[in-house]
This record gives C-alpha cells, sequence and structure tokens, in this order.
C-alpha cells in the first residue's frame, strides 16, 4: 500500500471540533504525530496498533524535536509505505507550521492532503460571545502571532497597520500581552477601546479577561490567564457581555 501524509486539524481544543474527516483518518492512521494542545480523547480514537509519536514543545520555545526533524520523520514514515496523521492543534495552516511539513512531503514526491481544523483565532472568540466580525462594527478581521516581540526593530508584523484593524485577534499573545497592548496604543489604537483574552477556549477551563487595551495585562493577571490563550480587539469585544454563551463547568467535549 502506497503511503501518503494527512495534515490534519484537531481544532481549538474540545475533542469533538475536529472534523468528521479528520476523525475518520485518525480512527485508520498507522502513525499518529501529535502536538502539546491537542484533546487527549483523541488520542483514544488512535488504534491501539498505531504508532503514537509526540513532538510538541515542552515548556516555552523548548521543542522536544526540531521542525527540520518533524520533516524528516513524516517522509520516512510516508515513505515507508505508512499512513501517517500530522495532528496539529486548531488549524494547521494558521501559524502551525504545517506549509513546512507538506512542503517537505512535496519534495520528496510523496503524497499528501490537508484536512482543515478550526482555528482558536476565530473559535476562541466565538466561545467567548465575540464575533469576529459584526454589521456595523467589523466587516473584517485581523490574525496576527504575538510570539514575536510587537516592539523589536525589523519584525515582520506591520503593527501600525494592524493597529487599525476592525477586530485584531493575537494567537500565542500571553508572555507578550503587555509589549503588544503598548504596541498598539503607540500605533493609534485607542487605549480605551474594548479588549479580551480567553485562556483554554472551548474546554471545562476557559477563562475569559474583559477590559481595555489599556487594562488588558493587568485583567488577565487578575483572571489568571495563562497559555493556551487568544487576545482580541475591537468594538466586537463589547458584545461579549450579551452573547457570553458558554458554560465551562457543563463539561463536554468527549465522543459519546
Amino acid at each position: 500500500m502506497k503511503g501518503k501524509g494527512y495534515l490534519v486539524g484537531a481544532g481549538p481544543g474540545r475533542a469533538d471540533l475536529i472534523s468528521v474527516r479528520g476523525l475518520v483518518l485518525l480512527r485508520a492512521a498507522d502513525v499518529v504525530i501529535y502536538d502539546r494542545l491537542i484533546a487527549r480523547e483523541l488520542l483514544d480514537e488512535v488504534r491501539s496498533e498505531a504508532e503514537r509519536i509526540f513532538v510538541g514543545k515542552q515548556g516555552f520555545g523548548a521543542r522536544t524535536i526540531e521542525q527540520e526533524e518533524i520533516n524528516a520523520l513524516l517522509v520516512e514514515r510516508v515513505g515507508a509505505g505508512l499512513q501517517v496523521v500530522r495532528l496539529k492543534g486548531g488549524d494547521g495552516f494558521v501559524f502551525g507550521r504545517g506549509g513546512d511539513e507538506c512542503a517537505a512531503l512535496a519534495a520528496a514526491g510523496l503524497p499528501f492532503e490537508v484536512v482543515p481544523g478550526i482555528s482558536a483565532a476565530i473559535a476562541a472568540p466565538a466561545y467567548a460571545g465575540i464575533p469576529v466580525t459584526h454589521r456595523g462594527q467589523a466587516s473584517s478581521f485581523t490574525v496576527v502571532t504575538g510570539f514575536e516581540d510587537a516592539t523589536k526593530e525589523g519584525s515582520s508584523t506591520n503593527w501600525a497597520a494592524v493597529a487599525k484593524a476592525p477586530t485584531l485577534v493575537v494567537l500565542m499573545g500571553v508572555r507578550s500581552a503587555a509589549r503588544i497592548c503598548d504596541a498598539l496604543a503607540a500605533h493609534g489604537r485607542d487605549p480605551e477601546s474594548p479588549a479580551a483574552a480567553i485562556a483554554s477556549a472551548t474546554t471545562i477551563d476557559q477563562k475569559v479577561a474583559r477590559s481595555t487595551v489599556a487594562g488588558l495585562p493587568r485583567a488577565m493577571e487578575s483572571a489568571g490567564i495563562t497559555a493556551p490563550a487568544v487576545l482580541v480587539f475591537g468594538d466586537v469585544v463589547e458584545l461579549h457581555d450579551r452573547l457570553d454563551w458558554f458554560a465551562p463547568e457543563e463539561g463536554g467535549g468527549g465522543f459519546v
């Protein structure tokens, strides 16, 4: 049997938010290569005889295996004729290095398929009752990574431009939240405009800190917001006060 690689987005946290296609492939895989932010229930869906390989980060910036090694691992297992699921949190093409991994398979002449996942950039605000677009308030939204220092010279993110976005969503921005808020204010975003942070979105551990650009870092500290979390800036954040529908204490998220 010819091998094939499948880049599967696991979704934002809850196990049952994975796509039907992703779940079917996960259950049939010979090898599952997975990251840290994967619902444990998803691993219960993997066949007992399948190989499971953890390649996630252990703490901030410390990876158990380098990206080049992950690429080589994918090429080796698919080249050996195996059905390999590369399981990533959220969507693999949204700050997930999925493009790198598909490129490695393509360069080796090996087949692959991309199975999109629900990105936390959309799901986290949704689970906090914050639509990223809303008639009369925001007709577009921008997503950036906060992993990069918002104040450093030569940043690949144009903070002057993103500061003007009707809705701005920042992924991986917990550790740099204060610098991000300062950079947005310095580039013209109203310090008193609405802002929020959503931690562990879609899970029973979800927490939301609702504040302003200027007050968000302190609000995050008071609410105990830790990674993984999503930051949201824009007038749509005000809708959280009326549309906050999710009750984390109700649990759920597994498979029946």
